[in-house]
């Protein structure tokens, strides 16, 4: 079994620097993807209500004989469900889907600042944390303006802030703000969503300098710089090779020549993205 090293959170938890992420799998994928990657010895697992996989991700993880206090859940509040009470009742929804009695980390999936409910939402988290119904608290998709809101308004910081990063799009001041107030960054869509980033040139001769291919590259360049990573795959051997990450170890110049391609984002901007 493959054992990964953890980061240290905000609130005195820690979470796993690897896991494994969800979207877009339905139910059965999702329990079969689950139970296979905890024998392999994930312990991080990231669903969302959205993702509708809840369900099979909670099958996964009591179909894994793994117990449930190794085990680190991830689920989000969805857009649809933004505002203090639509918020609790969110997550007891999620609760159930998952047959769980507590999630480790919650997270406001987007902060749909037109909407204009996001501190709203996050107050609502706070008092789920105080009830003991999950452990750890945080955002996704949130810009350093949306984080100093929260903070600003409640006192209270995220544990996590989960958005897209990848080489392409590296985040570096983003994550220079999560670094200064204590908050995780966890990269979603960590080899670029599809992208033929994986075949770019300087990728592949850093990945076979150290005799490792592109993805483990690119998901190492992830964890030097301190990011938590949660690559999604159904494939065993692909589970394998994305979670055995810590024998190798990237130069400062290597790091530099994995992000040093052209900038682009793939996903949504958190200014104007809705997603409800």
């Amino acid at each position: 079994m493959i054992e990964t090293p953890a980061r240290s959170l905000n609130d005195g938890r820690t979470v796993p620097a690897v896991g494994l992420g969800t979207w877009p799998m339905d139910d059965d994928a999702a329990e079969q993807a689950v139970a296979g990657a905890l024998g392999l010895g994930y312990r991080l697992v990231d669903t969302a209500l959205n993702y509708r996989n809840e369900t099979g991700t909670g099958r996964g993880i009591a179909r894994s004989g793994v117990p449930r206090e190794d085990v680190f859940v991830t689920t989000k509040v969805p857009g649809r469900h933004h505002g203090y009470e639509k918020t609790l009742a969110s997550f007891e929804e999620s609760r159930r889907n998952l047959g769980l009695d507590y999630v480790d980390l919650y997270l406001i999936h987007w902060p749909l600042p037109r909407v204009d409910l996001y501190v709203d939402t996050w107050k609502a988290m706070i008092q789920l944390r105080k009830d003991g119904l999950v452990r750890s608290i945080g955002v996704s998709n949130f810009t350093a303006a949306h984080v100093e809101r929260l903070e600003q308004e409640t006192g209270v910081l995220p544990a996590v802030n989960q958005i897209e990063m990848h080489p392409r799009f590296p985040q570096e001041e983003l994550r220079a703000v999560h670094e200064a107030k204590g908050i995780v960054t966890e990269s979603w869509s960590p080899l670029g969503r599809g992208h033929r980033l994986l075949a770019d040139p300087e990728i592949v001769a850093v990945a076979e300098a150290h005799g490792v291919t592109p993805g483990q590259a690119v998901l190492r360049w992830h964890t030097q710089l301190g990011a938590v990573t949660i690559p999604k795959s159904a494939d065993p051997g692909r589970q394998r090779e994305n979670l055995d990450l810590f024998g190798f170890e990237l130069t400062a110049d290597e790091l530099a020549r994995i992000s040093a391609g052209p900038r682009r984002r793939f996903g949504g901007d958190p200014e104007s993205h809705e997603e409800f």
